[in-house]
């Protein structure tokens, strides 16, 4: 009786699990698109916030490059001064952490870079998501 009473709590839960949403809300612009989904990348970086255009960069940790973080690519379009430098739009629990003020996230970050490297150049990329993050003020 009792073996009965956990195999229907474990489905039950099962049931309910998929009923919660997986994602977190959509972004309002999408960075990782059909057209750029084979660019896009893992890797283990640095976030931080600077005093200057633009205001997000990620170090790309064993090497000297670094993203320049915009919205996406319908935002970017090859304008270095573009409007969505200054506040991009990031994964929610990496917005979350950065909120905090002039703070340096280490973790692991999928980038969207919005056009091709060039050595000794800063890339424009956006972040899709975020992971194992750790903040340090």
């Amino acid at each position: 009786m009792r073996h009965a009473s956990v195999v229907a709590s474990v489905l039950a839960f099962a049931l309910w699990a998929q009923a919660v949403p997986q994602n977190g809300p959509k972004r309002q612009i999408p960075c990782k698109t059909a057209e750029n989904a084979a660019t896009c990348f893992w890797t283990h970086g640095r976030l931080q916030e600077y005093e200057e255009t633009p205001a997000y960069r990620l170090w790309k940790i064993g090497t000297r490059h670094l993203f320049g973080i915009y919205n996406g690519p319908s935002a970017w379009r090859g304008n270095r001064l573009a409007i969505d430098n200054e506040g991009p739009e990031l994964p929610s629990n990496l917005r979350k952490l950065v909120q905090s003020g002039l703070v340096q996230v280490f973790g692991d970050f999928e980038v969207c870079p919005l056009e091709p490297e060039r050595p000794g150049s800063m890339q424009a990329a956006c972040i899709e998501s975020a992971k194992n993050l750790f903040l340090q003020k």
